[in-house]
């Protein structure tokens, strides 16, 4: 289903329950892999896309069309990761830089991730960053976005975009380097 028969059908009370079902089998994947490299645990993961599709649903409504639909929820995605991890920051009295490490320490223990010691590397490298360069270098690593698509989800210029990903990318070499 194409997302503009999509909205239409999430925006009216009569297919909305039908259309989110189809939403969330569209939509999980993706998501579930961008709030993962944010919040690395599965269990977690698991919980945040929950969350996500709760504020979604609950949302929808308010969804202007001013980006697509996907950014939109991938915006959510990520305000619903970085609130998940200020929020058990806090709980577990960590600062989000000691939350990170205890996070990636946690990697190997993992059932769920299959990386070898060289993508292990690149997630400690990767937790030292700060949170908009995370995101940023993430997005453009990973998913291979645009600057013209990551600008319309984060709401942020793509001169401003093209110097978190470069700063995040020197970060890591050195950080990679010194390892």
């Amino acid at each position: 289903m194409s997302e503009p028969e999509l909205l239409l059908q999430l925006k009216d009370q009569n297919t909305r329950d039908r259309a989110f079902g189809t939403l969330v089998s569209q939509y999980s994947e993706r998501l579930y892999w961008n709030i993962r490299r944010t919040v690395i645990d599965h269990d977690d993961t698991d919980d945040v896309l929950q969350n996500t599709f709760i504020k979604i649903y609950r949302n929808i409504e308010a969804f202007k069309g001013e980006s697509s639909l996907f950014s939109w929820m991938y915006r959510i995605a990520i305000n619903e990761s970085i609130s998940f991890l200020n929020s058990k920051a806090k709980r577990q009295g960590l600062n989000n830089a000691e939350l990170q490490e205890s996070l990636v320490a946690n990697l190997h223990a993992d059932p769920y991730f299959d990386g070898d010691e060289a993508s292990l590397k690149l997630q400690r490298a990767i937790a030292t960053l700060p949170e908009k360069q995370k995101t940023v270098f993430n997005m453009k690593y990973f998913e291979a976005l645009s600057y013209q698509e990551m600008s319309e989800i984060l709401d942020t210029s793509i001169g401003a975009l093209k110097a978190s990903y470069h700063h995040a990318v020197k970060k890591i070499e050195q950080f990679l380097s010194e390892d």
